[in-house]
């Protein structure tokens, strides 16, 4: 279940901003704070900033303060309007207060914040670097209430104003995160690059640098510039918060596991910060985990969020009653901008795993029409948190494939040395097919559709891995994911290689057709026709053929 709730690789692409005050009596405590946000460490820096404050109570320290609840994993919203509005209070003229609390309307979904933005940086009449960069952030800071042009504009602006004294690296890595709002990755990748003979802490470009490299899904460079981060600072919170992202994206649960304990253990305990990682966790389908994480959290939490989260945790579990009384609560509570087409995509599936167990028919009828509907949402949406069909699949065949379970499957020497093979190197191909190829042959079925899977993330369009992943299905008895697999191999073979498949696309055609023949007659006779053309001889197909034409 990827990216889930959109938590991870878009949390993880927008790491914190160094940001650095010269001029301040308190500068040293000040960067102790801003170092403490830019490693995750958001308890430490309230704590810090809060210090501040009770030393010297200035607009500008209230700024601090708000700020971080901003920019923690999920905003609280109460919290930083609570301490900008005692910063306006402390000085009405406060540009930054004034920038926050713009900041908070556009993190909620409000646009017209934009344009009161601009307007605080005309009042300032731009002469403060600091305030153009302010402004610049918080028009980097939600990925879908953003304005980078006019982000950019103000960065441009505030280096400029700064290079008599020197431009801080945060101004450059602000840059690369409105270039790369605007999908120009070369321009982002060159702000990043600026930022690095800079920053104090290398680690911190060198994993902006990675997450770049992973939206672009150029997977080995994103690789080399974590390795790059942890080589330099090992007690880098973000940089394994990425490298987890990495792990999850290869399905190697067992190191993004490992990758999680050391977030954890060189992030704080901020109840935010472990929000984010029951979240990671749950993506890495490491439900244990999650659910861990969240009990120990939940209460300390005053977000909507954590109702969803636990929504997710009771579907994954199948629990459909329980993730449904949850995600009910998160709606009700949550401001209508924060349930997003993910969340109605899988208020669908909870509503097609109830229909599954009703019994009464008009409860049914209305649970499977209301499925559709939602689920329909989250696809308009072009929304890929969950593979919506392979769910629906899994829930109407009794479950989907589970790494506890391939490991409860037979096994022998050489699967577990295989399994090593993988778990050394993600990447190396060759491994996964012998490996998915010796769960078969023990009919570890399990393990074979997990092994497969991993082979079409690494390698997407390589055909024949949906068609084994297809055969796998088929013989775990789920045969509504099996003709999804099936579809996929159909529609990845390329013309060119129609000739060298005939035999593999023949029984990939039957197959489907087979198992639509009851429930959609017109598409298996279109299939088992398509079958019959490439291998006319091809027997279970003429058998089929005259069963559902006579």
């Amino acid at each position: 279940m990827k990216d889930i709730m959109n938590m991870n690789v878009k949390k993880i692409a927008f790491g914190a901003a160094v940001v650095f005050f010269a001029g301040f009596t308190s500068a040293q405590t000040l960067q102790d704070g801003i170092n403490s946000i830019d490693s995750d460490k958001f308890a430490q820096a309230k704590t810090n900033f809060t210090d501040m404050i009770t030393k010297e109570p200035t607009a500008e320290n209230y700024f601090y303060l708000g700020n971080t609840f901003l920019r923690q994993g999920e905003p609280d919203y109460a919290k930083a309007i609570e301490s900008f509005n005692k910063g306006v209070a402390a000085d009405g003229k406060s540009y930054l207060n004034k920038i926050g609390l713009a900041a908070v309307k556009l993190g909620k979904g409000d646009k017209s914040a934009i344009a009161e933005i601009q307007k605080v940086v005309t009042d300032s009449r731009e002469k403060d670097a600091e305030v153009l960069f302010r402004a610049a952030e918080a028009l980097t800071l939600f990925e879908k209430n953003s304005s980078p042009d006019l982000a950019i504009q103000f960065l441009t602006k505030a280096i400029e104003k700064a290079e008599k004294k020197g431009v801080p690296a945060h101004y450059y890595y602000t840059l690369g995160d409105a270039y790369r709002l605007k999908r120009m990755p070369g321009d982002a990748m060159s702000a990043y690059d600026k930022a690095l003979p800079l920053a104090k802490n290398k680690a911190s470009v060198y994993t902006r640098m990675a997450t770049l490299w992973m939206a672009a899904q150029q997977w080995q460079q994103a690789k080399q510039n974590i390795d790059k981060a942890i080589g330099v600072d090992a007690t880098y919170a973000p940089a394994y918060k990425a490298l987890a992202s990495y792990d999850i994206r290869y399905q190697q649960n067992a190191k993004a596991t490992q990758d999680l304990i050391n977030y954890t253990k060189y992030a704080d305990e901020d109840p935010y910060t472990q929000l984010e990682i029951a979240k990671l966790y749950f993506t890495n389908e490491d439900y244990t985990n999650s659910k861990t994480v969240l009990d120990k959290i939940f209460d300390k939490i005053e977000d909507p969020i954590k109702f969803k989260l636990r929504a997710y945790q009771s579907y994954a579990d199948g629990n459909y009653a329980e993730a449904k009384q949850n995600m009910d609560t998160f709606v009700s509570q949550a401001e209508k901008t924060r349930v997003l087409p993910a969340d109605q995509g899988l208020q669908g599936l909870i509503a097609a795993g109830l229909a599954k167990t009703e019994t009464d028919a008009a409860k049914k009828s209305a649970l499977t029409t209301e499925s559709q509907q939602k689920i329909a949402i989250a696809k308009a949406a072009k929304d890929e948190t969950m593979k919506w069909d392979l769910e629906l699949a899994n829930i109407a065949g009794g479950g989907g494939a589970s790494q506890a379970e391939a490991d409860k499957g037979p096994t022998n020497p050489t699967i577990e040395g295989l399994k090593k093979q993988v778990a050394a190197n993600a990447q190396d191909s060759d491994a996964l097919f012998k490996l998915a190829t010796a769960y078969q042959d023990v009919k570890n079925w399990n393990g074979a559709i997990l092994t497969w899977q991993k082979m079409s993330a690494l390698l997407p369009d390589w055909a024949p891995a949906y068609y084994s992943q297809g055969y796998s299905y088929q013989q775990a008895g789920n045969n509504e994911a099996a003709k999804i697999a099936y579809e996929k191999f159909i529609s990845t073979v390329k013309p060119a290689d129609q000739e060298a498949n005939k035999q593999t696309l023949a029984y990939a055609y039957f197959a489907v057709a087979y198992m639509n023949k009851d429930s959609d007659a017109a598409k298996a006779k279109d299939y088992v026709a398509k079958s019959l053309q490439l291998d006319p001889t091809y027997q279970d197909a003429v058998k089929l053929n005259a069963e559902i034409n006579k």
